[in-house]
């Protein structure tokens, strides 16, 4: 049973030694270069870095990326449903598949109204 594991480990052992040899040999052979405050300072096309980074969003951009992002997944959880949903209603569980579906849809429209009563859809706030 262990020396079915034996080529798993020689290929971590490799990896490792690999990653080793390389850092290592990075150490060695590398120069080190003539640092001054020029060189070490950030390049933007010529002109003086400013402090600051990006311009701050607006969490309402977030919130609406996040609801897309729920209803998108849970809408692609329908798609296998739809494309075995008649082979299936005509079994024993065909009621049981329509119910379970038809209350994943309720749960979904109540988040939805939920998130329109809140104003998560109203742009102009």
């Amino acid at each position: 049973m262990g020396l079915d594991y034996l080529p798993i480990l020689i290929q971590i052992l490799v990896a490792i030694g690999f990653a080793a040899a390389a850092l290592g040999l990075s150490v060695v052979l590398g120069r080190a270069g003539i640092t001054n405050r020029t060189k070490d300072s950030a390049y933007e096309c010529g002109m003086l870095p400013e402090p600051g980074g990006q311009p701050r969003f607006s969490v309402k951009f977030y919130l609406v990326a996040m609801l897309f992002i729920l209803f998108d997944v849970e809408i692609v959880f329908m798609y296998p449903w739809a494309v075995v949903f008649r082979e299936y209603i005509a079994g024993p569980n065909g009621s049981l598949i329509f119910w379970s579906m038809l209350s994943f849809i309720g749960i979904l429209t109540v988040g939805y109204v939920y998130a329109l009563k809140k104003g998560a859809f109203d742009w102009k706030r």
